[in-house]
């Protein structure tokens, strides 16, 4: 890993960070003031297909999370950014909820299948004939291939092993565009004006939020909260910079120890 400079900016991940579905991760409100009046640029970001992003922005403010929708970076963004790039025209396997963040892209007469999180839409007939299309030649490409999740009623499947099944059947590869590819990291801190140097990012998945952050030459933070098990920290390698309870005590070593 290059040398550390001085901390410019957090990468704060949410589903599972700050907050599970409609209830706020204890003390993660006042950690995100205090970590707002520390000399750092803070963005949100998420791998969630369940929700478009303004959607997910009122569920935040509802939640009194102190975040402007222009700082949340989700992998919709980053896999609609790709189908503009390869000008595709997709089938969508996505939540309804997600279909607003892909308003304007040409869905007729499909040349690629974009997956996501989509419950309501993983059935046979859908799958096969998402099958059927890669086999005649389009692109698979994955939102993310996180294995699972957290739900307030518990773990729950994630898009990882629908987008797997693909793989195996059509015998090739998707392109994922989330976390934990290193391009999704970079492109969220673009703006931001930062090398991933100088930046940690916060999450509550081993391998998604802090590996995919620490191979993009970032630092991880490990938080026990959301979808972690005991032992997730020893999956990855290297492992996490950090490992703590929760944000609010994440947030309280950044302040300390990194600035």
């Amino acid at each position: 890993m290059a040398a550390r400079r001085a901390l410019k900016a957090v990468l704060v991940d949410l589903s599972g960070t700050l907050h599970i579905e409609d209830s706020a991760i204890p003390g993660a409100q006042e950690a995100l003031k205090r970590l707002r009046s520390a000399p750092v640029a803070v963005k949100f970001v998420t791998n969630t297909t369940k929700e478009c992003k303004r959607t997910l922005f009122e569920r935040l403010k509802k939640l009194e999370f102190d975040i402007a929708e222009d700082e949340i970076f989700t992998s919709l963004t980053a896999a609609r950014n790709l189908l503009e790039h390869k000008q595709l025209r997709p089938v969508l396997l996505v939540e309804d909820s997600a279909l607003e963040d892909f308003q304007g892209i040409d869905t007729s007469d499909p040349s690629a299948v974009v997956i996501g999180l989509a419950p309501e839409h993983f059935n046979y007939q859908t799958m096969n004939s998402a099958f059927r299309l890669i086999l005649d030649g389009a692109p698979l490409i994955a939102i993310h291939k996180a294995r699972y999740y957290k739900r307030k009623d518990g773990l729950a499947l994630g898009p990882g092993p629908f987008v797997t099944g693909l793989e195996y059947a059509a015998d090739t590869k998707a392109t994922v565009v989330g976390k934990p590819e290193k391009t999704f990291f970079l492109e969220a801190l673009r703006d931001l004006g930062c090398s991933p140097e100088e930046a940690v990012m916060i999450g509550d998945d081993a391998r998604d939020d802090v590996g995919g952050a620490q191979n993009a030459g970032m630092l991880g933070i490990l938080v026990r909260t959301g979808k972690y098990r005991q032992g997730d920290e020893g999956k990855i390698n290297p492992l996490p910079y950090l490992t703590c309870d929760g944000f609010p005590q994440a947030v309280e070593h950044i302040i300390e120890n990194l600035l």
